[in-house]
């Protein structure tokens, strides 16, 4: 459960009031309260905390909103109340509505600071509302502490520990490819992007769930740090790069939600993991690698190399005929410039699920946004020499190019969905403070939940 709520019929009284609302609001109220909300200038500060005037504890707060139906309206209060625990007032379908913006705002990444910063906290009368709220909490949590994370402590290795706990808390199976395995087991392009590194590179493979259920199959870039390979990028492009594992934390954490939820379905979860560092064994632009599925790739830029990891563990993913493919990838900076850094896109081969997804964000106040697979675009990628190339001959459609990419190493039959996400928050915003962010997953979450349950 996330320490910042919890069950409990008792709270310190929060009080919302959209600002339309507000004078017809006061006359209703008494005079004391009127006379004390004018003086606090609750219209122009937006907020007026009521004391008791006997005791002087804190009694009521009082907080003016422009929209009551805004999802994210108590995003920033965890960190502008005073520590104390609160209870919205209103009833249960406002309080599911903002209390997940209340929980999610009062994150930190404290791992490496000696002390957190005080936190307000959540008291909530529905016990069943407590433990949904604290799996979608724990979960988007989860994904940003692993894109926080210094890569020097969230390498291969690292994130094959977070899967094993994960697979043992909710009684999975787990288990890894390492190394030259990668090889025996026909795994050639994460073995190669992943081979200069001393973190060996992995394959990480996570199985929940009844075996007779409909298979559900997430994959994630897991790529741990990103110098760019010889094709080495600016230290401003470097900068930040400990965030190429997005992917991979963004199943991880769909993973967790799903497992907590119970979803009645089989999941399993791969995670190609690597370093893309500079040694004297890395991959060269020119180079030309067999893939997993047999098609031939030539290395146009080894910056490029996110699509690579994919396409195995993608060809991995179709060896079970799942009913549906999901992948999560930091793959285009294209898609952010299309986008921008908050949307995230996603591409589809089957438009009902397309639309479904795109509802169901809509729905939960998590949107996503369909790109299109331009076919056109395919001959942007042709090689010379191999079958195809890892990148397209020009800069514009990357997104779609990297895509399309993708979709060679996807069964048309297979229902299939490709996220291409920031994972990052360059500002913060209620209930998303900046850094490591959750895009997209309580959107296919609940076409899960809706699909299957």
């Amino acid at each position: 459960m996330s320490s910042l709520i919890r069950h409990s019929s008792t709270g310190i009284p929060l009080s919302f009031i959209a600002k339309a609302d507000l004078s017809t609001w006061l006359t209703e109220q008494p005079q004391a309260l009127q006379n004390w909300l004018t003086n606090c200038d609750l219209k122009n500060k937006g907020m007026a905390l009521i004391a008791d005037s006997e005791t002087g504890s804190l009694e009521h707060v009082y907080c003016l909103v422009n929209d009551l139906q805004d999802f994210w309206l108590a995003g920033d209060l965890s960190t502008k109340l005073p520590a104390g625990c609160y209870q919205i007032q209103g009833d249960d379908k406002f309080v599911e509505q903002v209390a997940l913006g209340f929980v999610l705002g009062g994150y930190e990444f404290s791992e490496y600071k000696e002390k957190p910063s005080p936190r307000a906290t959540l008291a909530i009368k529905d016990e069943s509302l407590v433990k949904r709220l604290s799996q979608h909490a724990s979960a988007i949590n989860l994904v940003r502490d692993l894109v926080n994370t210094p890569a020097a402590d969230m390498m291969p290795q690292h994130l094959s520990q977070v899967m094993a706990d994960l697979a043992d808390t909710f009684d999975g199976e787990f288990s890894e490819w390492v190394g030259d395995e990668l090889l025996e087991q026909n795994y050639p392009t994460i073995h190669m992007v992943g081979r200069a590194s001393e973190n060996k590179p992995r394959l990480l493979d996570l199985r929940w769930g009844a075996k007779d259920a409909p298979q559900i199959t997430l994959v994630g870039k897991g790529v741990c740090f990103d110098s760019g390979g010889l094709d080495l990028k600016p230290s401003s492009g470097m900068r930040n790069m400990k965030k190429d594992m997005g992917g991979a934390a963004h199943v991880i954490g769909l993973a967790q939600l799903i497992m907590a939820a119970n979803l009645p379905i089989r999941l399993r979860v791969l995670v190609p993991a690597v370093e893309n560092a500079v040694s004297r064994n890395a991959f060269r632009p020119g180079d030309v690698i067999k893939t997993r599925k047999g098609i031939t790739v030539e290395i146009d830029n080894t910056d490029a190399e996110g699509r690579l990891v994919l396409c195995d563990a993608l060809a991995e993913a179709q060896n079970d005929n799942p009913d549906l493919i999901v992948d999560f990838a930091t793959l285009t900076g294209a898609c952010r410039v299309a986008l921008g850094t908050e949307l995230p896109g996603f591409f589809a081969n089957n438009r009902e699920v397309a639309n479904k997804l795109m509802d169901a964000g809509e729905s939960c106040h998590d949107p996503v946004w369909q790109l299109p697979l331009f076919d056109q675009y395919k001959p942007l990628l042709k090689s010379d020499v191999a079958d195809i190339a890892n990148c397209a001959s020009t800069p514009f459609g990357g997104a779609i190019t990297a895509a399309l990419y993708l979709k060679e190493f996807i069964e048309p039959s297979t229902p299939w969905v490709h996220f291409d996400v920031m994972a990052w928050n360059l500002r913060a915003l209620p209930g998303r403070p900046t850094g490591g962010e959750a895009l997209g997953i309580r959107a296919v979450f609940n076409y899960l939940q809706d699909r299957f349950q």
